[in-house]
């Protein structure tokens, strides 16, 4: 088990190089630059601020700085290894390692994204652990209810509910929700700053909009797996042999049916964790999501790539989660060489 879970670890490593290399030159081939969102600077200030940033490097390797270290007498292998690599490119690479994101360009190096992060993410990981529980809580028995009740009223009003939580998008049950619940109700779902503070009733609506789609998913998943599963010999021999309904139940059908639901449990999660950028700026919710957004629209390179790697990591890490789970829910599943 140690083993595989030090292989499954390691194979986080090139996913973080590929997703940071990807985002850096992305964002490299963007048009404008960390400034061009502010009003037009003098040339003069653009260039210190290239300078303190490190953006007037260049970008993959940096061979003049090799060149004028031997220049200058130095014949060190390490130390033209470390000039040579002095670049736009390596040094934010060597920051990831070390978890470092940088400064956030909007604002001029007062705040590092890091920072930003951990201030921010809280509040979607919160939305996100509603929107899970909620998908769970509801998605799972309406999926065994629906099951066992085939070909029922039950059954059909349960497949019409899920077809209609996986068709429409979460931001379209968002906006009714807001309009229905402002102008109908004459209650306004969307918080002040500070309501979003502790762990209050303003993210229960966020989350259960954020979980519409997962649980109707996981009700469609769950009902055909049961589905499968009681029409297996094994669940008929316990039938035959008298055991109580409820018995052959839990300890036949759903342990076994709950096997495809894991599979997706961990990236759910990490999809609802990380999905929630448009939810966040429905509800005015100052969650990572939204800062992602408004990143975009201010050109924080830094902020933007920060928030794509830290997003990857998570999902990655959540998939090696799900792969342990599995010999937790069925001890007939052992990892094998």
């Amino acid at each position: 088990m140690v083993e595989f879970l030090l292989r499954r670890v390691l194979y986080v490593i090139p996913v973080i190089v590929t997703v940071t290399a990807v985002t850096f030159f992305l964002m490299y081939r963007a048009p404008g630059g960390p400034w061009s969102s502010d009003k037009p600077l003098p040339a003069s200030t653009e260039r210190a601020l290239n300078a303190k940033f490190g953006l007037d490097k260049p970008l993959w390797i940096n061979p003049g700085a090799v060149t004028a270290e031997r220049d200058a007498g130095e014949n060190n292998p390490f130390v033209l290894g470390r000039a040579l690599f002095d670049s736009q490119f390596f040094n934010y690479l060597f920051g990831v390692a070390r978890l470092d994101f940088g400064p956030s360009y909007a604002s001029k190096g007062a705040e590092s994204v890091q920072s930003e992060i951990a201030e921010r993410f809280p509040i979607s990981l919160k939305i996100g652990l509603v929107g899970i529980v909620f998908a769970l809580l509801v998605g799972v028995p309406l999926g065994i209810i629906s099951a066992l009740r085939q070909n029922t009223w039950i059954d059909h009003l349960s497949l019409f509910i899920s077809t209609l939580g996986i068709s429409v998008p979460t931001f379209v049950t968002g906006l009714l929700l807001v309009i229905l619940m402002s102008r109908g109700f004459g209650i306004s779902p969307v918080r002040r700053p500070d309501a979003w503070d502790g762990f209050g009733s303003a993210y229960l609506l966020p989350g259960i909009v954020l979980g519409l789609g997962t649980m109707a998913y996981m009700a469609r998943l769950t009902r055909s797996s049961m589905l499968e599963i009681k029409r297996q010999d094994y669940v008929r021999t316990a039938r035959a042999k008298g055991l109580a309904n409820g018995i052959v139940v839990n300890r036949h059908m759903l342990r076994n049916a709950l096997i495809p639901i894991i599979t997706i449990v961990g990236p759910a999660a990490a999809d609802l964790v990380t999905g929630s950028i448009i939810i966040e700026t429905i509800f005015n919710a100052p969650g990572l999501g939204r800062e992602f957004v408004e990143s975009i629209g201010k050109r924080d390179y830094s902020m933007i790539m920060g928030t794509a790697i830290f997003y990857a990591v998570l999902i990655a890490f959540a998939n090696v989660l799900v792969d342990l789970s599995y010999g937790f829910v069925d001890p007939r599943i052992r990892v094998r060489r």
